[in-house]
């Protein structure tokens, strides 16, 4: 009878760490699913940003201005080399090239660690200690959340390496001179994004993140005019074409004051279609990266919309496609 109270007592306890042992594993494999979901749902965000909000892929890959609004060329995604300089745009003093940015270890940010990535993202110092010329908009990265900045550093890490050397710019004034010292707080841990439900306040934030201001805000002599912010102004000449930015202030005569926001969402909405990109403008091109911006949520070009009808209205008339 001992022996009988004793087999099933070591059954019930074989039994008990059998159960335990499956619970265990399910639950570790819970876990090791649940971070996998995590680190792709982050990777997802920093792939949203970096391609249709930040614009990290419109500068730092090669694009085709035979086509409108100039795709980036596939298999360029990152590899930097694009020439930004004075005979594009006035204000340049010099020409800079885009970095590469993607994770090859001779030309790219391969042997970065996060911490490298994020100081040049938001200080504008890259791993060498050199300062970066602000058209790399660093002091407008250095306002956006942390959690948003290390989703797009996540999502650098997984593009495929292009080895690629950019040549060293050519400035021909100061890099400090042009440091833009005040926009840029030295730490960003307290950063945070809005409350997509407060829309004016989220599609500022999503107008910083795009930097829709250096583009669409006039310079003089070489210095943006923030009395004029938004009132667009600036040519920008390129071997096809030239076009000067627009005047997105709510002006009603010559800004976006009389924009219904089905009008303003199908400026962008029409290049999600192949067709609405896939030809070839002639002298009726545009710099601003449209087909990038295309793949933003509705929720978050109406945040936009709402944003800029709240600015205050400038009268600056623009011939879009000067002679």
């Amino acid at each position: 009878m001992k022996k009988i109270i004793a087999l099933i007592a070591i059954a019930i306890a074989v039994s008990s760490l059998t159960y335990f042992a499956a619970c265990n594993n399910q639950e570790n494999e819970t876990q090791a699913s649940n971070k996998e979901d995590s680190i792709k749902q982050v990777v997802a965000r920093g792939d949203y940003l970096a391609n249709h909000v930040a614009g990290c892929m419109d500068c730092h890959s090669k694009r085709d201005f035979s086509k409108f609004s100039g795709p980036a060329i596939p298999g360029t995604e990152g590899q930097g080399g694009e020439a930004f300089s004075h005979d594009l745009l006035d204000a340049i003093p010099g020409v800079i090239y885009a970095s590469n940015i993607t994770p090859d270890s001779a030309t790219g940010i391969g042997t970065w660690t996060d911490d490298d990535i994020l100081k040049a993202i938001t200080q504008g110092i890259n791993k060498k200690g050199d300062t970066l010329f602000p058209i790399m908009p660093f002091a407008n990265y250095n306002h956006m959340a942390k959690s948003d900045l290390m989703s797009i550093i996540a999502y650098l890490h997984t593009l495929k390496p292009v080895k690629n050397s950019v040549p060293e710019r050519h400035l021909m004034i100061p890099v400090s001179l042009a440091y833009p010292a005040q926009a840029v707080q030295k730490s960003i841990d307290n950063n945070t994004a809005p409350p997509e439900s407060d829309p004016v306040s989220y599609g500022g934030y999503l107008v910083n993140a795009a930097d829709c201001g250096t583009c669409h805000t006039p310079f003089v002599k070489g210095q943006p005019d923030f009395s004029r912010r938004f009132a667009g102004g600036n040519t920008f000449t390129l071997p096809a074409f030239k076009v000067t930015s627009s005047n997105i202030t709510p002006d009603s005569a010559t800004g976006i004051g009389s924009w219904t926001l089905d009008r303003f969402m199908n400026k962008f909405t029409v290049c999600r279609e192949e067709s609405g990109y896939n030809y070839d403008p002639g002298k009726e091109n545009t710099i601003m990266p449209i087909k990038y911006y295309s793949g933003m949520t509705d929720n978050d070009l109406k945040a936009i919309y709402a944003f800029l009808k709240t600015l205050a209205p400038v009268k600056n008339k623009v011939e879009k496609y000067p002679r």
